[in-house]
């Protein structure tokens, strides 16, 4: 009778033939296909961004000028707590069933795997947030250019979200209360895409335009790109050891 194949990284994810991509391509359809197998947590949050921002003009005055305000605000702080939800199970839910010690012993780098664990979370939890953005909008009475520029920023703005926050999911995992030290760590390093992103359609409402807040948005999500991988998977292998 065969022995059953042993279960290793290389039964997880093929030989890598051309480079880091082919490791960010595998990580984030297999993170895609779990992540649509669990469809009750998406809409968990999407549901909990939809509450929060609708909360707002209910617990406040109708008043149309003030909504309108603050509608820029309040849509990008239900964005981040809407990120922020999520990410204790980046890395958890893997580490914990020990799939992310073979994930991390398989032929691809672990900057590449980490990469499309990233781009997975943004596509299952910052672009519906992105997409529902301008129809929540609405409610605060905010104009067509006000709307298009939130668009524009949270479509930069919310992969940052996800970037830092794997670096703090990375950081806490394995650790004994680690979802609100999450919070404490990432929130922090939110504040100035929460700045920027706000600010962005507030200049628009002052006649100033957007551009200034989306270029440094642009050059923040470039920066993260380029160093939270490493970041991450470096926090990712200490963890492991």
């Amino acid at each position: 009778m065969n022995a059953p194949a042993p279960t290793t990284a290389t039964t997880l994810a093929p030989v890598a033939s051309d480079g880091a991509l082919a490791g960010v391509r595998w990580a984030l359809a297999r993170d895609l296909r779990l992540a649509f197998r669990s469809r009750a947590e998406l809409g968990v949050q999407l549901l909990f961004y939809v509450i929060v921002v609708t909360l707002f003009p209910l617990a406040t005055t109708p008043e149309r000028n003030l909504l309108s305000t603050m509608g820029p605000g309040v849509l990008w702080v239900a964005s981040l707590l809407a990120s922020l939800l999520s990410l204790p199970r980046l890395f958890a839910t893997d580490h914990a069933d020990g799939t992310l010690e073979q994930i991390a012993l398989s032929p691809y780098a672990l900057e590449a795997l980490v990469s499309g664990k990233i781009a997975a979370h943004w596509l299952t939890t910052g672009l519906p947030v992105v997409l529902l953005a301008p129809m929540l909008g609405l409610q605060y009475y905010m104009d067509g250019e006000s709307l298009t520029v939130l668009a524009a920023g949270l479509l930069i703005g919310t992969p940052i979200l996800s970037l830092l926050g794997a670096i703090g999911a990375a950081l806490t995992l394995g650790l004994k209360g680690g979802g609100g030290l999450l919070a404490l760590l990432i929130l922090p390093l939110y504040v100035p895409v929460l700045i920027f992103g706000a600010g962005a359609v507030d200049a628009v409402r002052a006649g100033l335009g957007a551009t200034a807040n989306l270029s440094l948005l642009g050059a923040g999500l470039a920066l993260a790109v380029v160093g939270a991988p490493f970041a991450a998977a470096a926090a990712v292998r200490i963890a492991l050891d």
